[in-house]
């Protein structure tokens, strides 16, 4: 088991490495904030040194490309509205949609979000007082995988840490769970003080289920026999989505607050005054802003001075980082106006990158579900006494993209004067290929069962046999 400097020391290892330090950078952008947020303007005084410049303007905006690539992404993953873990056994389809409904989705999308801004994410498994395993997301910052050549009793264990409420005077109550594979440690820790067992807990250690019986005394406890802990990696790095376009929303936040500051900074005119007849020059000043009225002499002239700024080329600049952002970061650029004939064609073009970034997603998130989808069928099995096996689950992902209405219309128009066009020609060829092959054919461009319907003692389906053999019989 893990002493307590261990545990201290594998939390703070972890919080310094370069895995949760890029994590980081990606759950910062995510939230809008940049690296824009901390620039600052400097100059060299008369004695060359160098001094912060609090008089220019200094205008910093994030602009949260990667917020909308990271919701596109996961949203896109999961837009289809059936269950993507499917079953040709209707009994085993209804128990798994209970396992992984709506709940289970909800949780399945903040894991991707962590996925695709740190490069991992997690998700972890407990029995819910019906006794069944339920899964839900776990911070991936507060995960600590250690593996058996970290510890001195060669055990793997599992570290998850998190805030768990802030009292007054701002301090900050963290909980850590420490698991292995039969039982989990509470310990409590108030800021940077001392790690100590968790008083709140009734059972500690405990195991991994804690369960009475109405008919018995007392508590009893059960293992789940695994780290109820199960990682999604984006990657074979877990690098996250943000690594290929960082450098490219940072050159587009430095342009865009380049010109809010440049106009921001001349957006009052120069006044050139000759032959001021004043004293000094705050009367000048005060005359302009207040009066309106500046005195000159008979040699003096007052001229207006503006200043045009070069925007067209940051605009440019902009028009190019946008471009880039959307086509490196593979997503779905709504902005794009195009030529105005948006097809189907078109629209799914324009998703090209979208997909394939899913793609390439969607391998590692089957590879997941599939080790969640194992839990579930043993568990399923030892409950009903069933047999099933991973072969009798695949899972399918059913993307949603948004069409042209009257793109569908058109198809829809064209498959049914096909179908009707094959329908002619069988009843057309009837006399040279006989009654019921051409009755199978009916059936089968109906995409109806000939079989049942034949044998069938409806008799409304009885009626419809009859009146497709006379149809068949006139032609």
């Amino acid at each position: 088991m893990l002493t307590i400097d261990e545990i201290k020391s594998l939390i703070n290892s972890d919080k310094v490495s370069e895995k949760k330090r890029l994590a980081q950078i990606g759950k910062r952008y995510y939230e809008g904030s940049h690296d824009i947020l901390n620039y600052r303007l400097y100059y060299y005084n008369s004695d060359g040194k160098l001094i912060e410049d609090k008089t220019r303007s200094n205008i910093k905006i994030s602009h949260p490309f990667f917020t909308e690539l990271v919701d596109q992404c996961v949203q896109y993953m999961l837009s289809g509205e059936e269950s993507f873990v499917k079953s040709d056994i209707p009994d085993l389809q209804g128990i798994l949609d209970a396992y992984f409904g709506d709940d289970f989705k909800s949780e399945l999308v903040e894991t991707l979000t962590d996925v695709c801004t740190g490069g991992f994410g997690y998700m972890y498994a407990y029995k819910n007082s019906y006794e069944r395993t339920e899964f839900i997301y776990a911070d991936s910052m507060g995960v600590v995988d250690v593996k058996e050549k970290y510890t001195d009793d060669n055990s793997e264990y599992v570290i998850y840490w998190y805030i768990d409420r802030t009292e007054k005077d701002n301090k900050k109550i963290k909980r850590v769970q420490v698991w292995d594979k039969s039982k989990v440690t509470y310990y409590a820790q108030v800021d940077d003080g001392e790690l100590t067992l968790d008083k709140s807990e009734p059972i500690n250690p405990r195991p991994h289920i804690v369960y009475s019986r109405d008919d018995e005394e007392g508590k009893y406890g059960d293992s789940l026999g695994y780290i109820p802990f199960f990682r999604l990696d984006n990657n074979r790095k877990q690098s996250s989505h943000l690594k290929p376009i960082k450098a490219l929303i940072d050159d587009y936040d430095m342009v865009s607050c380049g010109l809010s500051n440049n106009l921001q900074d001349v957006s009052e005119a120069f006044f050139v005054v000759k032959g001021f007849q004043g004293d000094n020059l705050e009367e000048l000043i005060n005359n302009t802003r207040v009066t309106k009225h500046i005195g000159v002499d008979t040699d003096g002239d007052l001229d207006i001075k503006t200043i045009d700024i070069p925007y067209q080329a940051r605009q440019i600049k902009l028009d190019i980082d946008e471009n880039n952002i959307y086509r490196f970061g593979m997503g779905f650029n709504s902005a794009q106006v195009g030529d105005g004939n948006i097809t189907n064609v078109v629209i799914r073009s324009r998703y090209a990158l979208l997909d394939l970034k899913c793609n390439k997603l969607e391998i590692r998130l089957k590879a997941f579900l599939r080790e969640l989808i194992k839990i579930v069928l043993q568990e399923i099995n030892d409950m009903s006494g069933t047999g099933y096996k991973l072969e009798d689950v695949y899972i399918e992902f059913t993307r949603e993209i948004m069409t042209n209405a009257t793109d569908n219309a058109q198809i829809e128009k064209t498959k049914a004067e096909t179908q009707q066009i094959k329908l002619n020609t069988v009843l057309n060829a009837a006399a040279h290929i006989g009654q019921e092959t051409v009755l199978k054919t009916i059936a089968e461009l109906l995409e109806l069962d000939y079989d049942d319907i034949m044998s069938s003692n409806d008799d409304e389906i009885k009626n419809a046999q009859s009146l497709l053999q006379e149809v068949v019989a006139v032609e």
